[in-house]
């Protein structure tokens, strides 16, 4: 999906502030808001996950019986498609929202379940809890800056997490997720392995690599991670920065251009990305070599 989705530009007509924004390859879209002192009604042609970040606590839904407060951090809002609902929004609070079609979700049950739902609805859930939820969220999509290239690999592998764990039980279908046994071919792991070093500069995601394979996202992240022990963000991540660590020791490159080259938009998130996995910085590194 190309065209804005109706529940992100509905918000930027009210007080929601957008403070991060971002597309995935396959047609999911990211964004983190802020609001306060707002009442917004959604109808919307494509589902929403909305996941509370911090406060929430007077947040209200307009229900049969009234309003229905019950939000906070790691409550989440599902919103399934062609679903009106209207919030009152009383004190400022920060969430993030998934939004994404019905056919880019049946597409995922079809990919991971090798068959299609013959009627796959949503179910609309208001102020739930769910620790997968909360965890996917918190440690993948909150801890990465979203407009580095080099973390785009991670938020497609979390999204696709987080719709898979919709459609298994948050849905009509909720399906056994399938065993998956033995990893990739050895022909085919050489070749996705030779496609990550060929791309390392480029902001690779899950849906390209798994397209590479000829799998789904879902079955490419569990059979690559059986063959080497490193979910597929993890492997490239680390791919990264191997090739950033000789670049920094043998080449003439300037630490901007290596960070480039390397996958990452910023110099100084390279430098504390590299920090975090090497234990010193680009530039300390290139001088213990001088």
């Amino acid at each position: 999906m190309n065209q804005p989705y109706d529940a992100f530009e509905n918000l930027r007509k009210h007080n929601a502030r957008l403070d991060d924004s971002v597309r995935l390859g396959s047609g999911i879209q990211l964004a983190a808001w802020s609001n306060h002192f707002d009442r917004v009604t959604q109808c919307s042609d494509h589902h929403t996950l909305s996941l509370y970040i911090n406060n929430g606590y007077e947040t209200y839904q307009k229900t049969t019986g009234g309003w229905k407060s019950g939000g906070g951090p790691d409550r989440f809002c599902l919103m399934p498609e062609n679903g009106e609902t209207t919030w009152d929004i009383r004190n400022a609070f920060s969430f993030v929202h998934l939004y994404c079609t019905d056919a880019h979700l049946r597409h995922i049950a079809e990919q991971i379940w090798d068959r299609s739902p013959a009627n796959l609805q949503l179910d609309e859930k208001t102020f739930a809890e769910d620790p997968r939820i909360t965890q996917l969220y918190r440690h993948f999509l909150l801890s990465s800056d979203w407009q580095q290239s080099a973390n785009h690999m991670t938020l497609s592998t979390a999204s696709t997490l987080l719709l898979t764990h919709l459609v298994q039980h948050y849905s009509s279908v909720q399906w056994k997720l399938p065993a998956v046994r033995g990893g990739l071919a050895p022909v085919v792991l050489r070749n996705i392995q030779a496609y990550i070093e060929q791309h390392i500069s480029e902001p690779l995601t899950l849906a390209e690599l798994a397209l590479e394979a000829g799998l789904s996202e879902f079955h490419f992240a569990r059979m690559f991670k059986q063959s080497t022990r490193q979910a597929p963000h993890q492997y490239v991540m680390q791919r990264r920065m191997v090739r950033a660590e000789t670049l920094v020791r043998h080449s003439p490159l300037s630490l901007t251009e290596i960070a480039m080259a390397c996958g990452f938009s910023s110099a100084s998130h390279f430098s504390n990305r590299f920090k975090s996995m090497l234990g010193v910085t680009p530039s300390q590194l290139r001088s213990e070599g001088k």
